[in-house]
């Protein structure tokens, strides 16, 4: 009898913002999202690995680390900021709780929001000691956890898919990322946004690549028709093995928590002290149902078991489906992708409906393995020619291109047009000169990030955005009219060189064309 899987693929990224004191006044709350990212995502995505392993369940996710995400978990000042950060929001907790203790209804909810910011903290402390890598990288040594690689700085590869140097670079600087931070190289690579389009596979294999995952899609409208469907793997006429996963999107009922509803726009900027000091910020706390009612935590659990029962019942339907067609002895798969949304903004019961599927899904004999558990002793598969598709968008990156930010793009593949060349000029060249470059490719690099052009076309976090990136073609451009006129402002360049602590092993190098 063959078996039924379900993988989780869980997208970590965090786009790379560490702020300079002088930012912290105009984009404080822009400041604090990677604070929010840790510990409504990182944190508890431990506690629930950590769960499962105290129970000895067998239990895999694949999970995808960028290199932003990366420098900014292994930064000691983002250590530092995000225990000050835990401390400002357990003061404010304290003071609401003992702000709303007549009305019962939010005294418990305000003392769960007072026990959760504590618990983070003594997890952080702790439990993981401020090394949340290590944490992850040790699940990974223990088989919980699949590492895979990104982009770089999560380029959405379609938009450069005829300019091999660039996607040379990105593909080159995530894989690097992950052996420096995690001390091995992934076997799968996971294209941001799974954005694919023909080409994409070759680099991908190049570097040595085993296995990258697809949107459905790409295997259903394949030139050569897929015989398994989504629910086997297949391989690329380069023999790259691809996985179809279906993107998971929640469908909220109101008893959830409105994360709209926060505090920080509810009270006023006195009962925010002392988490507030300047611009106002979410504070995780909302008393608020998305039905405009009290939110009730017991209710939301409820909801959320309820929901990952009915899910799991869908996609069990679906295995039992294709194993009926298929063949009883043919092992079947399901891809499920959260995107990085689902967990540090959507859905404060994300992890409560994670549980109770794997739990769920477990008790049903149906399997919660990795991408690698599924390729062991597999030969043969059927060799397809996926179609160019993503996940962002109504689904094929539309939100990428927008009225909004297509002006981002033509900045940026002018840039990356700019930087191919200056390899191609100073191929050998070392001192200054190679420092200037390598800090125009580390700029470039950081300004090509898609997540930036998501801000400004959802126009969520815009202003700090397109500031962002702004900033980045500018000091890039700065890089290459000092080379073409063979002077640099030293103090300048020492400023630029101390502002970001990302890839400090930069070789600009990564541009040069491949032979």
């Amino acid at each position: 009898m063959g078996t039924k899987n379900l993988f989780f693929l869980i997208n970590l990224h965090h786009p790379y913002i560490r702020l300079e004191k002088k930012d912290f006044a105009k984009f404080e709350e822009e400041g604090s999202l990677i604070f929010r990212h840790i510990s409504d995502a990182c944190i508890p995505l431990l506690n629930l690995i950590s769960k499962f392993e105290r129970e000895r369940m067998n239990v895999k996710f694949a999970l995808v680390f960028s290199a932003s995400l990366c420098a900014l978990l292994g930064d000691d000042e983002i250590k530092k900021g995000y225990n000050k950060y835990l401390d400002a929001l357990i003061d404010f907790a304290k003071k609401e709780a003992a702000r709303v203790k007549g009305n019962p209804a939010l005294g418990r909810i305000a003392a769960a929001n007072l026990e959760s910011a504590l618990e983070k903290k003594r997890s952080f402390n702790e439990v993981y000691h401020c090394d949340l890598l290590g944490a992850f990288a040790n699940f990974a040594q223990r088989g919980y956890v699949e590492i895979l690689a990104t982009c770089g700085t999560y380029l959405f590869m379609p938009h450069f898919s005829e300019m091999r140097e660039v996607l040379n670079a990105q593909v080159e600087s995530g894989l690097y990322s992950i052996r420096e931070y995690f001390g091995n190289t992934p076997a799968g690579f996971f294209l941001p946004e799974m954005g694919y389009a023909p080409g994409i596979e070759d680099v991908l294999k190049n570097y040595g690549v085993g296995y990258t995952v697809l949107p459905s899609q790409s295997f259903l409208f394949s030139e050569t028709l897929p015989e398994k469907g989504i629910f086997m793997p297949a391989r690329c006429g380069n023999s790259l093995t691809v996985f179809a996963a279906e993107e998971f999107r929640p469908a909220l009922s109101g008893g959830y928590k409105d994360r709209s509803k926060d505090l920080a726009w509810e009270l006023s900027q006195k009962e925010l002290s002392p988490f507030v000091k300047g611009a106002r910020k979410a504070t995780g706390f909302s008393y608020k149902n998305r039905d405009d009612g009290v939110y009730s935590p017991k209710s939301a659990l409820s909801c959320a078991k309820q929901d990952a029962k009915k899910f799991l019942e869908e996609k069990k339907s679906l295995l039992a489906r294709a194993q009926e067609i298929l063949g009883s002895d043919c092992d079947v798969s399901l891809g499920i992708y959260f995107s990085q949304h689902v967990f540090s903004r959507e859905w404060a019961e994300a992890f409560d409906f994670l549980e109770t599927l794997v739990r769920a899904s477990l008790s049903s004999e149906v399997n919660v393995c990795g991408f690698s558990d599924l390729l062991d002793g597999k030969s043969g598969m059927q060799k397809i020619a996926p179609y160019p598709a993503a996940y962002s968008g109504s689904p094929y990156g539309e939100n990428l291109i927008t009225s909004e930010n297509s002006w981002m793009l033509r900045y940026i593949r002018k840039a990356s047009e700019r930087i191919v060349d200056l390899v191609s000029r100073f191929p050998n060249d070392s001192g200054l000169k190679a420092r200037l470059l390598n800090l125009g490719a580390r700029e470039l690099m950081l300004a090509q990030d898609c997540s930036l052009a998501q801000m400004v076309g959802s126009h969520t976090y815009a202003d700090f955005a397109s500031e962002f990136f702004r900033r980045g073609v500018v000091s890039f451009s700065n890089v290459f009219d000092s080379l073409g006129s063979n002077t640099v402002s030293t103090e300048w360049f020492c400023d630029l060189e101390k502002r970001h602590k990302i890839f400090p092993w930069m070789n600009y190098r990564i541009f040069s064309k491949k032979r």
